[in-house]
């Protein structure tokens, strides 16, 4: 991944976390007043879709907590409502908004406490292009998965909406 600054980070997040919240208004529509969809999963020893949803978050959110000062601060990963998730999503929208530091910040060195002692060290450009990207990216795929997998009707486009602005005719 390229180097960025703080304010394409901020735009890939929020960009993802606006499909995100598309992706469930989609599935709000198709399974009408049912929420049983938020306990769905892929595989049985992974986890249902409102703790993909909370684990999206989590990553922007710890971002803007980290580029605030802050220490980590995970979510509830029990998500079994609509309306926690969608305030998931707009809580996180609303951090990543209040960013105010500089790109400097990215040359610092992140701690990420592990379970059993266990830790990682790395600069905050790495932070953000090998720990909190990838895991944003897994839990919104996984999340896009268990709705497809559960019969919502979306597809490619769904989920790359944020290119369709960009879209032209020759």
């Amino acid at each position: 991944m390229s180097r960025q600054n703080i304010d394409s980070i901020i735009t890939v997040f929020q960009s993802r976390l606006t499909t995100l919240e598309h992706l469930l208004k989609l599935a709000q529509k198709h399974f009408g007043e049912s929420e049983g969809f938020l306990d769905q999963r892929i595989a049985t020893d992974m986890l249902p879709l409102g703790t993909q949803i909370a684990f999206t978050c989590n990553q922007p959110r710890n971002f803007a907590l980290w580029c605030s000062g802050k220490p980590r601060d995970n979510l509830d990963p029990k998500v079994t409502s609509l309306v926690a998730a969608y305030e998931h999503i707009a809580n996180t929208q609303q951090l990543l908004s209040s960013i105010h530091t500089e790109d400097e910040k990215l040359n610092e060195l992140v701690r990420i406490d592990l379970s059993q002692g266990r830790y990682l060290e790395m600069l905050g450009q790495a932070y953000v292009n090998n720990f909190l990207i990838p895991n944003f990216y897994f839990h919104l795929v996984t999340a896009y998965d268990i709705l497809r997998m559960t019969g919502v009707p979306i597809g490619k486009q769904d989920y790359m909406m944020h290119l369709v602005p960009l879209i032209q005719k020759a």
